[in-house]
């Protein structure tokens, strides 16, 4: 796992003077405090260091798990959402199930005339009410899930927090939506995009090791 130039001069520091306080450490690397501020939070939270208040920074061991696990679920989910595909309302069953195996994809997201979100479709929302209906005349807003029983996230959102409510309530994907209109969606994100993504750092970590 890889760390910054600083954030390395600052294990080697700790490990030499421990227990030193922050102060010190600047003056040793001469460098600002409020500069240091996010490479001692960091290496703080990843359990690298430990911070006693009025002792100061000893070391912890570098824990990668730690340290892998801080990193991999701390990337908000701008990072890694996907291109959302979004069909009107009036859209029949026939032309969604298209749209689905057109663009080999599990969900799809349903909008007004305003283009904001108003509905969601899964692929069994859509075999469900193919069973039933006249999948060429009957919109999708017959068989979506409405607004507001619509679970989303916002870009700011961690990958972790998107994953727990993906666990919690049990959906395959994730409208994200922006932080000021609920309704407006820029994106979308997945169980199996954040899957691949958490494997994808761990084989690039084995890399680096």
């Amino acid at each position: 796992m890889n760390l910054s130039d600083r954030q390395k001069k600052i294990i080697e520091i700790v490990k030499e003077y421990q227990p030193v306080s922050g102060e010190n450490i600047s003056e040793l690397l001469d460098v600002s405090r409020a500069t240091l501020r996010s490479d001692l939070s960091f290496l703080t939270m990843a359990e690298i260091l430990q911070a006693t208040p009025k002792v100061g920074y000893t070391y912890s061991g570098a824990n990668l798990e730690s340290l892998f696990f801080y990193r991999t679920f701390s990337t908000k989910v701008e990072e890694i959402m996907m291109t959302p595909i979004m069909i009107p309302s009036d859209t029949s069953i026939r032309e969604a199930i298209t749209s689905l195996f057109m663009y080999d994809i599990g969900s799809l997201y349903v909008i007004d005339e305003e283009k904001l979100l108003v509905g969601t479709l899964s692929r069994k929302d859509l075999l469900r009410a193919s069973l039933n209906s006249d999948i060429d005349k009957t919109p999708v807003a017959v068989c979506m899930t409405r607004v507001p029983h619509i679970k989303t996230c916002v870009e700011e959102n961690t990958i972790l927090e998107a994953a727990s409510i993906l666990q919690d309530f049990e959906v395959d994907s994730l409208p994200v939506v922006e932080s000021t209109n609920n309704r407006k969606v820029i994106g979308k994100i997945t169980k199996t995009r954040i899957l691949n993504f958490i494997t994808q750092q761990a084989r690039d970590a084995e890399l680096n090791q």
